[in-house]
């Protein structure tokens, strides 16, 4: 496939963080100005999942893996059986993307190159810069705001002007993030009409309720503030899943109040990342914000009987434990690296949250078997 006039054209680009730490390379993508939160994943494939992983909303992903871009990108109207986005949403989420070099696709599958797309999409990117500098910087002083510039070959911008604005864009705990990638009306998606299950949407990955159909579920779409019906077009909602989506937990009280119901409080339910949180917001528990987060494809977690499995993550919050100690909650797994809770359930057998993402879009489906007792519950109760 030749390359499209956006990969052609020279761009500079620069990424100014808040605290005066400056990285200036060549820019590709869009030619634009984008501040948020940088964030880095080590994760080594599946950008395309990565990018349109609403949970990135708001921020500029680094990539630690040096070299993006080989396998392109699928065409722009690429769906699955179900009439739903082959990735994780239908565009882009992040505000930026930041990157050691790029290299020319060669993929039968592939749309267009990953340069083309962020033009496309209006997603700036950097190249041409020391990533690992820059992890380095972010494990050592946490997630900073950032500005990515990038423009016609040239002059850079002066600090001044980055510095304005980073002081004029709202922070990224002020945006309204989930409302950004929610869909606003209830909608059904389904195969063999097997049992109904509610999936509040904070902004859910594809990926997540493509698992809840493989395993001959279906699937209502609600808003993360809507109220979760008991029934719905004369069906039986017979379970709840919260899943993924971007920023602080805290910022969700109407999602929490809603799990807080004692109908909800009931359902079985499934809760995966920004839901895992708001499972235990919604138990009396309290969350905080991670030094710089989680986000890959290779993050272990120790379950309580003994197995120890590999997940892809992608989160900057994570539920404090001695919050749950008055609850019904129970430990499920932890992480052993920094020793942070990685899942809880009840001991009726309602609830089950996992931080980690079971669906493994990208990443390892090790984790798969939560998808299978959820729907086992399910099934049982419907």
């Amino acid at each position: 496939m030749p390359p499209s006039r956006a990969d052609e054209t020279r761009l500079r680009g620069t990424l100014f963080l808040e605290d005066g730490t400056r990285f200036d390379g060549d820019g590709f993508g869009a030619a634009a100005r984008r501040v948020g939160e940088v964030v880095f994943t080590t994760g080594m494939v599946g950008y395309p999942e990565s990018l349109t992983d609403p949970s990135f909303r708001g921020q500029i992903l680094t990539f630690t893996y040096p070299l993006l871009g080989n396998y392109g990108v699928p065409p722009a109207d690429a769906r699955d059986r179900d009439g739903l986005p082959l990735l994780e949403s239908a565009g882009l989420q992040v505000r930026g993307v930041v990157v050691r070099g790029t290299t020319r696709p060669n993929h039968w599958a592939m749309g267009r190159s990953l340069e083309a797309w962020l033009a496309d999409e209006g997603v700036p990117g950097i190249r041409g810069i020391d990533t690992r500098r820059l992890t380095e910087h972010l494990r050592a002083h946490g997630v900073l705001r950032g500005v990515l510039d990038v423009g016609p070959s040239g002059a850079p911008p002066t600090e001044s002007a980055l510095r304005d604005a980073l002081a004029r864009a709202p922070t990224y705990a002020e945006e309204e993030l989930v409302a950004e990638v929610v869909p606003r009306t209830p909608t059904i998606v389904a195969r063999n009409g097997g049992p109904l299950v509610a999936v509040l949407d904070c902004g859910v990955k594809t990926s997540i309720v493509r698992a809840l159909l493989d395993r001959g579920l279906s699937v209502l779409r609600l808003p993360y503030d809507a109220s979760v019906p008991d029934r719905f077009d004369g069906r039986r909602v017979a379970g709840l899943l919260v899943g993924n989506g971007p920023g602080d937990p805290a910022q969700l009280a109407v999602t929490v109040e809603e799990l807080s119901r004692p109908a909800n409080r009931n359902r079985t339910t499934l809760g995966i990342c920004l839901g895992h949180q708001l499972l235990a917001l919604a138990r009396g528990g309290t969350t905080f914000k991670l030094k710089y987060g989680h986000r890959g494809q290779n993050k272990t977690i120790c379950f309580d009987d003994g197995r120890a499995l590999v997940v892809s993550e992608n989160h900057g919050y994570a539920v404090d434990p001695a919050s749950l100690r008055e609850s019904e909650l129970t430990p499920w797994a932890t992480n052993p690296d920094d020793g942070t809770l990685e899942g809880f359930r009840d001991p009726a057998g309602r609830i089950l949250a996992l931080q980690g993402h079971p669906e493994g879009h990208p990443g390892p489906q090790e984790a798969g078997f939560v998808f299978d007792e959820f729907a086992r519950k399910v099934r049982r109760r419907a």
